[in-house]
């Protein structure tokens, strides 16, 4: 009688995803999200080769050809271009024609949306990452403290939520600027007054926006870590004698920082819109560093005549705005399970 054969269990390996692997095929199934992705980093190339995309710096005037409408053609002197970026390119044409028109005082309007933009997306990095820090750091120790400690601490925060934010933004930057023309240049006030000066403005900016913005961070951080300091692995940790400490930046810091940069990434819009509102009511920066919030400041008043001081870099703002939007929704749903799939 012949001997029977084992039967052979072929086992298949299913690759399995991480949850950041996850996130990201839920994210790239969201169109209008990755559209907002692409159209942030095209921006930020474009930010940082503004010299290369444009003809001209941001600060150079053609006085002869003031608000010109856009697509028109001029006469360059040979000085005049001297200056050009494309000179000696095969682009040199454009050093001869307003692609978006021209302002009140002859700047290429093209070459200051463009500068523009690395103002709107520093205040968007710097402001963000400012409120980040202090809203992490904050809400750990207070969430982490309990007790008293924590009571002081979401005190605090309660009063500065019943303060309202943007007049205190307008006094912060009023009093720095009042400071740099009294000609304070000692001190920590002097630091940041020549620090202003170097970044045309942009400092007292990003004080003033980075400065309040980190209430609902905070408290955000706050709920995570009350949230997890229960958990399992968090008691192991200290039955295993971890200090607080470690506890902090091994354990709870690494599960609390994805819901933290969702809600940072969409309050990033906000912030943009924050500094072209100090912009349009002369408290951003310094002239004549281009912001989309000034320039429509100095365009509207000939809104009838030259929409396009208005429109070009309104349509910028808006765009700008809406992709940050788009991709933080995108990114909430990605890292929500219960968000995916709606």
């Amino acid at each position: 009688m012949a001997a029977v054969k084992p039967i052979e269990v072929v086992e298949e390996k299913v690759a399995s995803r991480s949850p950041a692997q996850d996130a990201w095929r839920e994210f790239r199934r969201n169109k209008v999200a990755v559209g907002g992705m692409v159209f942030i980093i095209i921006l930020l190339l474009g930010a940082l080769l503004a010299p290369f995309i444009t003809p001209y710096n941001f600060a150079h005037q053609n006085n002869a050809y003031t608000r010109q409408k856009p697509m028109t053609g001029y006469i360059v002197t040979t000085d005049k271009l001297e200056a050009c970026h494309w000179k000696d390119t095969p682009i040199e044409w454009g050093c001869t024609i307003f692609l978006a028109g021209s302002d009140s005082l002859g700047r290429d309007l093209w070459s200051r949306v463009a500068y523009g933009s690395r103002v709107s997306l520093a205040v968007a990095i710097v402001a963000a990452s400012v409120a980040l820090i202090i809203g992490i750091i904050y809400g750990t120790i207070s969430g982490f403290s309990g007790g008293w400690v924590d009571n002081l601490m979401m005190r605090i925060v309660d009063f500065l939520y019943a303060v309202p934010v943007l007049p205190i933004i307008i006094l912060m930057t009023v009093y720095f600027q009042a400071l740099a023309r009294a000609g304070v240049d000692s001190g920590v006030a002097g630091v940041l007054i020549n620090l202003n000066q170097l970044t045309g403005g942009l400092m007292f900016v990003f004080i003033a926006v980075g400065a309040l913005n980190w209430i609902g961070l905070a408290r955000l951080a706050r709920g995570q870590v009350l949230s997890y300091k229960q958990k399992e692995f968090v008691e192991a940790a200290t039955a295993m004698g971890a200090s607080d400490r470690r506890i902090i930046q091994q354990h709870l810091v690494p599960n609390i920082i994805g819901p933290l940069l969702i809600a940072e990434s969409l309050a990033i819009p906000g912030y943009i819109f924050l500094e072209a509102t100090l912009s349009f009511i002369g408290l951003g920066v310094n002239p004549p560093t281009p912001s989309w919030g000034a320039m429509i400041n100095e365009g509207y008043q000939g809104l009838k005549s030259n929409p396009h001081l208005v429109l070009i870099p309104g349509i910028a703002l808006a765009l700008t705005t809406l992709a940050f939007n788009f991709m933080g929704d995108g990114l909430r749903d990605a890292f929500d399970p219960q968000l995916r799939g709606k």
